[in-house]
Order: structure tokens, then sequence, then C-alpha cells
């Protein structure tokens, strides 16, 4: 995090895993909780960081450590992603104190690293508008400065989050090669 420009971190971990089984945030991966490893790779580089749980969210709050995250609760997580990101831009709107972008991260991908998001944190300003890319791919996390969470918050629609406004805007690829891996989790492994 920059003193000139605070960065928060919002984790939307609140599906119900439809293709996994289970919620997401409470499937195990290497000796953690999806949703547990989601939020230490976020309090490595952002603060605030702000959770969004929904589907069976009190065991997910029961059973995850979410030591330095702020839980928020969305109760139309069925919806999709995109009451999730609105849910975190709502309560990033009302934090106290100034936070001038946000970097949003799914907790389904294990293979994100602080550096991919420190990497894109170095573009934190209000008017920032940012996407890691992989090899020329644009993925996760994604940067969005203060001055577009209203936008993104009324365009967001089901699971396809801030997709639509990203797209009708200038949007800075952040080369993360090699910093992160960018698969998501969408099915359990299958048993040999």
């Amino acid at each position: 995090m920059t003193a000139d420009a605070p960065v928060a971190g919002l984790v939307l971990a609140a599906g119900g895993g439809r293709r996994y089984g289970i919620p997401k945030a409470l499937v195990e991966h290497e000796g953690s909780l999806l949703v547990e490893r989601a939020v230490r790779t976020a309090a490595a580089v952002c603060d605030p960081v702000l959770v969004v749980l929904g589907a069976q969210a009190v065991d997910v709050w029961r059973t995850a450590d979410l030591t330095g995250a702020t839980v928020l609760a969305n109760r139309d997580w069925e919806s999709g992603m995109a009451s999730s990101l609105r849910t975190g831009l709502d309560g990033l709107r009302g934090w106290p104190g100034r936070v001038d972008a946000v970097l949003v991260q799914l907790v389904d991908m294990p293979g994100m690293t602080p550096a991919a998001l420190a990497r894109l944190a170095e573009h934190a300003a209000p008017d920032a508008l940012a996407v890691a890319s992989y090899d020329g791919v644009r993925g996760h996390p994604v940067l969005l400065g203060r001055e577009h969470w209203a936008g993104v918050a009324e365009t967001a629609t089901g699971d396809e989050g801030a997709r639509a406004y990203l797209a009708a805007h200038d949007v800075t690829e952040v080369d993360c090669t090699g910093l992160a891996d960018p698969t998501d989790l969408d099915h359990p492994p299958t048993q040999a």
C-alpha cells in the first residue's frame, strides 16, 4: 500500500460453488481454506481487507480464520458475483478514512500472490482502472479506482462482475505473467 493512494482488498467469496459441490470459501487447498488464503494474500498488500460471504456464510465465518478482514454478508449471493461486488463496493463507500482504490480478488484462485497484487497496486489512484494479464490474457485481480465504483456497481450483473464496465472504458493491462497462477478452481480434483 502506498501512503498517497490507499488500496483496499476485496475478496469475493459468497458463491455456492455449484460446480464444485460446496461453497469455494470452505474448500481446503494445501492445508488452508481458499478464503483464508485469499484474505492472507490481500492483507499482505492491502488495508483494509473486506471479504464478502454469502452461501453458508455463518459456517464460513465460524470455520475460517479471517483475522484482519472485515466480513460483509451478501444476502443476494444467489444472483451472482455482481451482487457481491456491489456489496463490497458499498462497504468501502462507507469506510472510515479515505480509500482511493480497491483490488478485487476471487476466492477460487489459490495461486494468487502478494506480488501480483502489489504490481497492480502500483497503479492505484481514484481514477484507476487496471487488470492483471497473464501471457496477454486478462484476468484477476482487478483494480478499481474510487471514481469508478458507482459505475461498476450500476452496470454489474449476474456473474459478469465488472466485465461490461471495463469493456466500455480504457483499462491499463498490467503484466503479471510469472507472478501468480491465474487458474481458478471450478471443479474438485478428480480422484484416480
